[in-house]
């Protein structure tokens, strides 16, 4: 488990109230530690699809032309092929 340093920010009054009624204060620590790891998993998701935006050229993948079916179809066949033997 990794150690644990204090961290001090500011929650709108409304926001903090709500926590401090919802979560025992026992737990508070851990749960808003979860909603953060979650939110940068998040946050990192998107920047990654933003990054990664055109990256794809219909160009570069005449294969897929005409769908994604026929293709995966000839690669599941030829795999079957190799496994069998």
């Amino acid at each position: 488990m990794a150690t644990s340093k204090q961290a001090n920010f500011l929650l709108p009054e409304d926001l903090l109230d709500e926590f401090r009624k919802a979560v025992p204060g026992r737990q508070q620590s851990k749960v808003v530690a979860e909603a953060l790891r979650k939110e940068l998993k998040r946050l990192k998701l998107k920047k990654s699809l933003q990054d990664s935006f055109g990256a794809w050229k219909e160009k570069d993948h005449p294969e897929l032309k005409e769908g994604t079916e026929g293709f995966v179809r000839r690669l599941r066949k030829s795999t079957r092929l190799t496994r069998s033997q």
